[in-house]
């Protein structure tokens, strides 16, 4: 692992770093079955998105790590996709939001605002092998190092694609 990677989550952030588009979003209303694009939806604060998998608990991972909402950046999901020769382009990377213009390591530890409704970090995605075994051979290893984040609502509102997604700063420590 490069110095830069190792790292990452120390960095200070400039304003522009902080600022994106939500270029798409994907819900499944259950574990295993196809995610399905959608221009709109609405953020529920501490539970998810509505229809998808995770608000309404039969999310696989659901019960262990208490996910509401997950996320991957645009040039993630395409690094991936170079690097495993397979298409996630209908949402086989099963992650609800895609945002393009915010590196990953910017959430850590930081809420965020995407339409009407604000998030709040929750942990590192790594993908697993359930996510091996829906897509294919060779997507668990291309998204290693780039399987997004888990967010949970914090406050509801709708959310949708072309929206601007803005990482708030931290706030200052006495």
């Amino acid at each position: 692992m490069s110095r830069h990677r190792l790292f990452s989550w120390l960095r200070e952030w400039s304003d522009a770093d902080l600022h994106g588009t939500l270029r798409a979003i994907y819900l499944a209303p259950a574990a295993g079955a196809p995610m399905e694009a959608v221009d709109t939806v609405q953020a529920l604060a501490g539970e998810g998105l509505a229809g998808d998998r995770y608000a309404r608990g039969t999310g696989h991972w659901r019960a262990t790590d208490g996910c509401q909402v997950t996320l991957i950046t645009l040039d993630d999901m395409q690094a991936a996709q170079q690097a495993a020769g397979l298409s996630f382009a209908h949402g086989e990377h099963r992650r609800n939001l895609v945002v393009e213009g915010i590196p990953v390591a910017a959430y850590r530890d930081r809420h965020v605002r995407i339409g009407e409704a604000r998030l709040r970090f929750h942990r590192l995605r790594p993908p697993c092998g359930y996510l091996e075994r829906m897509v294919g051979g060779g997507a668990m290893k291309a998204l290693a190092h780039r399987g997004g984040i888990g967010l949970t609502v914090v406050d509801g509102g709708a959310i949708k694609v072309g929206d601007p997604v803005i990482v708030e700063p931290r706030a200052a420590r006495p």
